[in-house]
Protein backbone atom coordinates (compact mmCIF):
# COMPACT_ATOMS: atom_id res chain seq x y z
CA UNK A 1 0.00 0.00 0.00
CA UNK A 2 1.22 3.50 -1.34
CA UNK A 3 1.08 5.93 1.50
CA UNK A 4 -0.48 9.21 1.35
CA UNK A 5 0.81 12.36 0.75
CA UNK A 6 2.91 13.92 3.13
CA UNK A 7 1.06 15.38 6.76
CA UNK A 8 1.41 19.32 7.05
CA UNK A 9 3.26 18.95 9.85
CA UNK A 10 2.16 18.48 13.89
CA UNK A 11 0.52 21.49 14.23
CA UNK A 12 -1.78 20.54 17.39
CA UNK A 13 -1.05 19.36 20.80
CA UNK A 14 -4.08 18.75 23.53
CA UNK A 15 -3.29 18.95 27.45
CA UNK A 16 -5.54 18.52 30.30
CA UNK A 17 -3.97 20.84 32.81
CA UNK A 18 -5.76 21.30 36.66
CA UNK A 19 -5.09 25.35 36.65
CA UNK A 20 -6.69 26.17 33.16
CA UNK A 21 -6.55 29.81 33.75
CA UNK A 22 -2.68 30.09 34.89
CA UNK A 23 -1.64 27.81 32.03
CA UNK A 24 -3.79 30.22 29.46
CA UNK A 25 -2.02 33.20 31.00
CA UNK A 26 1.42 31.33 30.80
CA UNK A 27 1.16 30.64 26.76
CA UNK A 28 -1.18 33.54 25.87
CA UNK A 29 0.43 36.60 27.91
CA UNK A 30 4.04 35.27 27.96
CA UNK A 31 4.24 32.87 25.48
CA UNK A 32 2.62 35.30 22.92
CA UNK A 33 -0.64 33.28 21.70
CA UNK A 34 -3.91 34.22 21.16
CA UNK A 35 -7.03 32.36 21.99
CA UNK A 36 -8.87 31.23 19.18
CA UNK A 37 -11.69 29.62 20.56
CA UNK A 38 -13.50 29.03 24.08
CA UNK A 39 -16.56 26.66 23.67
CA UNK A 40 -16.52 27.00 27.37
CA UNK A 41 -15.23 27.60 30.86
CA UNK A 42 -13.53 24.53 30.94
CA UNK A 43 -11.57 24.46 27.74
CA UNK A 44 -10.07 26.90 25.30
CA UNK A 45 -8.15 26.60 22.28
CA UNK A 46 -5.05 28.71 21.62
CA UNK A 47 -2.88 29.58 18.44
CA UNK A 48 -0.08 31.41 17.07
CA UNK A 49 -1.14 31.68 13.86
CA UNK A 50 0.16 28.22 12.64
CA UNK A 51 -0.86 25.94 15.09
CA UNK A 52 -3.44 25.10 17.83
CA UNK A 53 -2.96 24.08 21.46
CA UNK A 54 -5.99 23.21 22.98
CA UNK A 55 -5.87 23.48 26.97
CA UNK A 56 -8.97 21.15 29.15
CA UNK A 57 -9.49 21.82 32.77
CA UNK A 58 -9.17 18.59 34.07
CA UNK A 59 -11.10 17.30 37.16
CA UNK A 60 -9.53 17.53 41.07
CA UNK A 61 -9.68 13.91 40.49
CA UNK A 62 -8.21 13.34 37.35
CA UNK A 63 -4.93 11.45 37.76
CA UNK A 64 -2.09 13.11 35.95
CA UNK A 65 0.34 10.86 36.53
CA UNK A 66 -1.78 8.00 34.71
CA UNK A 67 -2.60 9.63 31.35
CA UNK A 68 -0.66 9.25 28.08
CA UNK A 69 2.83 10.88 28.78
CA UNK A 70 4.35 13.25 26.98
CA UNK A 71 8.14 14.31 26.99
CA UNK A 72 7.47 17.78 25.99
CA UNK A 73 5.81 20.73 23.37
CA UNK A 74 8.44 22.97 21.39
CA UNK A 75 8.35 26.18 20.47
CA UNK A 76 9.88 27.29 16.87
CA UNK A 77 11.76 31.22 17.39
CA UNK A 78 13.22 32.10 14.50
CA UNK A 79 17.53 33.30 15.43
CA UNK A 80 19.16 31.64 18.09
CA UNK A 81 19.74 34.86 19.66
CA UNK A 82 15.92 35.17 20.42
CA UNK A 83 16.65 31.69 22.52
CA UNK A 84 18.80 34.05 25.52
CA UNK A 85 16.13 36.87 25.00
CA UNK A 86 13.22 34.10 25.52
CA UNK A 87 15.31 32.60 28.56
CA UNK A 88 15.78 36.19 30.28
CA UNK A 89 12.35 37.12 29.69
CA UNK A 90 10.70 33.94 31.31
CA UNK A 91 13.14 33.89 34.12
CA UNK A 92 12.00 37.22 34.79
CA UNK A 93 8.60 36.24 35.61
CA UNK A 94 9.74 33.56 37.98
CA UNK A 95 8.33 30.52 34.87
CA UNK A 96 10.49 27.41 36.29
CA UNK A 97 13.62 26.42 34.20
CA UNK A 98 14.39 22.80 33.57
CA UNK A 99 17.72 23.32 31.60
CA UNK A 100 19.18 26.25 30.82
CA UNK A 101 20.37 27.43 26.58
CA UNK A 102 22.43 25.29 24.96
CA UNK A 103 23.50 25.13 21.64
CA UNK A 104 23.07 21.47 19.99
CA UNK A 105 25.37 19.66 17.41
CA UNK A 106 23.00 20.47 14.59
CA UNK A 107 23.06 24.39 15.32
CA UNK A 108 20.01 24.40 16.67
CA UNK A 109 19.90 26.28 20.22
CA UNK A 110 17.37 26.10 22.84
CA UNK A 111 15.77 25.85 26.33
CA UNK A 112 13.23 23.73 28.68
CA UNK A 113 11.30 25.26 31.00
CA UNK A 114 7.72 24.18 32.81
CA UNK A 115 3.95 25.44 32.42
CA UNK A 116 1.98 25.71 35.51
CA UNK A 117 0.91 22.37 34.88
CA UNK A 118 4.21 21.13 34.85
CA UNK A 119 4.31 20.38 30.99
CA UNK A 120 8.11 20.76 29.81
CA UNK A 121 7.88 23.43 27.39
CA UNK A 122 10.95 24.11 24.84
CA UNK A 123 11.89 27.28 23.28
CA UNK A 124 13.90 26.29 20.30
CA UNK A 125 15.63 27.95 17.11
CA UNK A 126 16.26 25.27 15.02
CA UNK A 127 17.78 25.70 11.32
CA UNK A 128 15.59 23.36 9.20
CA UNK A 129 12.44 25.12 10.31
CA UNK A 130 13.16 28.56 11.74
Amino acid sequence: MKRPPTTGGMRHVALYVHDLEACEHFYVELLGMQVEWRPDPDNVYLTSGNDNLALHRATIDFDISGAQKLDHIGFIIKTAEQVDEWFAFLTHHDIVIRQPPRTHRDGARSFYCYDPAGTVVQIIYHPPIS
